[in-house]
């Protein structure tokens, strides 16, 4: 049984953030359930000691600039990266700028924000 399950955690750390999202979507559909996301996570203190230096170099934020002409579609584009319900997406969205995902690697964060630029908001790597 610890196999089975040290192999589903496997292929989820090889899941891009995006392919996680959908992942979560079917999962709440398949059992009925909803993940609902309490509040976003802090940014670890510049002080913190915890894990190794190459995991913070390679993490990288995404930040919401600013949303654009196309509100409705930006909105669409950070539930889909962050898996946060409608409203939560809503308020993330018209408090830009803003960060939508933390501590992502390059790849991620580069569809992240190429998500984000594709609905028509502006959005920035840091």
């Amino acid at each position: 049984m610890a196999d089975k399950k040290q192999e589903i955690l496997e292929s989820i750390k090889n899941l891009s953030v995006l392919e996680l999202s959908e992942l979560v979507k079917n999962l709440e559909d398949e059992f009925g359930v909803t993940a609902v996301a309490a509040a976003p996570v802090a940014a670890a203190p510049a002080g913190d000691t915890d894990g190794d230096a190459d995991s913070k170099s390679d993490s990288v934020d995404v930040v919401l600039k600013e949303v654009g002409a196309n509100k409705i579609n930006v909105i669409k584009a950070v539930r889909k990266i962050t898996s946060l319900g409608l409203k939560e997406a809503k308020d993330l969205v018209e408090a830009a700028p803003k960060p939508v995902l933390e501590g992502a690697n390059s790849d991620d964060a580069n569809a992240a924000k190429e998500e984000l630029e594709s609905a028509g908001a502006t959005a920035e790597l840091s």
